[in-house]
């Protein structure tokens, strides 16, 4: 299967060549392996090869055409659904990294761009809810980023749990009652989660608890 060195570049087919240029250096500025120490230096030092690569094609007008040319025959399902769960994997990895710098901006921009390119990947949806819980004006797309993980997955009790917290901070309690319920029945019983149910149940209570707010691989 072809690489598509658009996708690599997050670059419509259509782009001139210096949009190319200058995405080339937006990226070469963030994932250049010098920012970088050891297994993820390693990392980006393979990226930054794609990167390198995908630029060097498209830069060049007939490597392009040629390029351009293979992406043009036909693909299997399979093959593009492939083509699509890499390019996703290469965003989560890419938000889970700025997640854990704190950089949520960043990391929510990522995980959009995985659920684009993968949107059968409940991990990704579930991360971009997590990174749009970290400020209450993206509060309504963490919602619907959320409910999406858990239609994808809904035995996962992680997904569920989170489901209850932004509900109950968006003041949707019902909502949140009803996955913090099947966050136990699916993931046995927690003490976090019973608390939270009770501070729903209490008169007049549409508070949140600062739970469930974990990254993972």
């Amino acid at each position: 299967m072809a690489k598509n060195y658009y996708a690599i570049l997050d670059l419509s087919p259509s782009s001139t060549t210096e949009a190319i240029r200058s995405r080339f250096r937006e990226l070469a500025r963030i994932r250049h392996p010098d920012r970088f120490r050891g297994e993820e230096k390693v990392a980006a030092e393979i990226e930054f090869q794609e990167l390198t690569e995908a630029f060097n094609v498209l830069c060049d007008p007939e490597r392009r055409r040629l390029h351009d040319l293979e992406l043009a025959r036909p693909e299997t399902a399979q093959t593009r659904a492939s083509d699509a769960e890499q390019v996703g994997r290469l965003y989560l990895q890419r938000g889970i990294k700025a997640y854990r710098e704190k950089n949520y901006l960043e990391a929510a921009d990522n995980f959009d761009r995985a659920t684009k390119a993968d949107p059968e990947n409940a991990q990704a949806w579930h991360h971009l809810a997590l990174a749009c819980s970290h400020q209450q004006r993206w509060l309504s797309r963490g919602l619907e980023a959320i409910v999406h993980a858990c239609e994808l997955e809904p035995m996962n009790d992680t997904y569920l749990k989170l489901a209850g917290k932004l509900h109950a901070q968006a003041g949707l309690a019902e909502r949140a009652e009803h996955y913090y319920s099947e966050a136990l029945t699916w993931g046995g019983e927690d003490a976090a989660v019973r608390q939270a149910l009770e501070e729903l149940r209490k008169p007049g209570k549409r508070g949140w608890t600062k739970l469930f707010g974990k990254v993972t691989e």
